[in-house]
């Protein structure tokens, strides 16, 4: 698995924003990539700010048991999390950009390149891409704009929306699949981001996307002391089981 992120624009970040890019706004967005994380090895791509890369090394760590012994406890990297960082240098003539590793070996970051994104090297291009998206479909967002939002509510209803539109309606064409029909006709079967990470089997239309009724939580059973009544225990043979 491999997630590329990069700095965003106007305290837009992956689900977070804020009035400005400061550290409160990167902890918040490295809380939700620890949060949907997986027990496998992950990619992280980052751009020149350091706070970046001190913000997941903090997150993505566990400490050691001590076994009696008192003091705090050693706190240790996560094996499989790979931090690696694009730092562009624009000079007078030409623009320089450092690729570097600063968490992880080589040949698993190879790998992982490999299979996200079918090889090439270290780089940043898949979150400016959405970045560009999020600038051409909300007017707030935009550089050099007359169109502010009032309140932070607008902006992050407006973020949601464009994200779900991004994810489940739209086709990119790095994520279509060549399906073959016989050993020499193939085609190309076109891919949301959803599907390809297996959270639908087509494309949503706007009708779909817009109707469509997010399932409540599941329900839990209150926390009472004594005996459950009967009532309870069928509800939660009904709802829990």
């Amino acid at each position: 698995m491999s997630i590329t992120l990069e700095s965003s624009i106007r305290g837009l970040d992956k689900g977070a924003n804020h009035t400005r890019r400061d550290k409160a706004l990167i902890e918040q967005l490295v809380a939700k990539v620890h949060a949907m994380a997986l027990c496998r090895p992950l990619l992280l791509a980052v751009d020149g700010l350091p706070s970046y890369v001190t913000a997941f090394q903090k997150a993505f760590r566990s400490s050691l048991p001590r076994h009696g012994r008192t003091g705090r406890p050693k706190l240790v990297a996560w094996p499989d999390i790979l931090i690696v960082q694009v730092v562009k240098r624009r000079t007078a003539h030409q623009l320089d950009v450092l690729r570097r590793i600063v968490q992880g070996g080589e040949a698993l970051v190879q790998d992982l390149l490999q299979r996200s994104q079918g090889g090439g090297t270290i780089n940043t291009a898949y979150i400016e891409r959405l970045n560009a998206t999020f600038r051409q479909r909300l007017a707030w967002l935009a550089r050099r704009t007359r169109c502010l939002a009032q309140q932070t509510a607008t902006l992050t209803a407006g973020m949601y929306v464009v994200g779900c539109f991004y994810n489940f309606c739209d086709h990119h064409k790095s994520l279509r699949m060549r399906l073959w029909i016989t050993e020499r006709r193939h085609r190309w079967v076109q891919r949301s981001p959803a599907m390809a990470a297996g959270l639908t089997d087509h494309r949503w239309t706007t009708q779909e996307l817009f109707w469509f009724r997010v399932p409540p939580p599941r329900w839990a059973p209150p926390k009472r002391r004594g005996r459950r009544s009967k009532e309870t225990m069928r509800l939660i043979e009904k709802w829990c089981l």
